[in-house]
């Protein structure tokens, strides 16, 4: 995983509640075990509507996506984060999240960033009238914007791995040394009671 200390760019105002796995990444793509090939595919049902937000060519590897309550709601699929991975998202900012999407996001680096309503909302009601640049400070966890500045939360663990650039394995890989000292207090201590 790559490190990952602040983001900004471009945010790609998709202001649709519910939108589920299958929305993201319709079941019929599922046809690989790789965890490549998905981008070309994620949101195909809403890119067949001309007007669809991804469409606008001035979105293309935007790195932010804001959009509405309960996202990634349906089944659990990691191909859902993959494929919003390869759109060149970094980061979605919506209300609320569906745990299981929210899970796969921690395991693969996309950062999701809960935010009041009323803060999404207006993120969306800027965009409307302009080309909204935002920039997300990790280690601060800050959003801001020219107008705005929001403090978001972000599970310790996962802020850790992110920007250090590593996913769980590599995680307990580093601890290795821990792991092995561990283990063999254990061992000394059963062959202690043992004896």
């Amino acid at each position: 995983m790559k490190q990952l200390t602040s983001i900004k760019g471009t945010a790609i105002p998709m202001n649709i509640n519910n939108i589920d796995t299958d929305i993201i990444i319709p079941a019929q793509y599922l046809t690989s075990t790789s965890q490549t090939g998905y981008g070309q595919y994620a949101f195909a049902r809403l890119k067949s509507q001309a007007d669809f937000v991804l469409n606008q060519n001035k979105y293309n590897q935007a790195p932010i996506l804001k959009t509405g309550a309960n996202f990634g709601c349906g089944s659990s699929r990691e191909h859902a984060v993959w494929a919003i991975q390869e759109l060149g998202i970094k980061a979605i900012i919506a209300p609320s999240f569906a745990d299981i999407f929210s899970n796969n996001a921690n395991k693969n680096g996309l950062l999701l960033i809960q935010q009041d309503t009323k803060i999404v909302e207006n993120l969306f009601q800027k965009a409307q009238i302009e080309q909204l640049e935002v920039e997300i400070d990790i280690q601060q966890q800050v959003i801001k914007t020219n107008e705005l500045v929001s403090k978001f939360k972000i599970d310790a663990f996962f802020k850790h791995c992110l920007i250090n650039g590593l996913d769980e394995l590599d995680y307990l890989m580093s601890q290795i040394q821990d792991i092995k000292s561990f283990k063999q207090h254990q061992i000394n201590n059963t062959l202690f009671i043992n004896n």
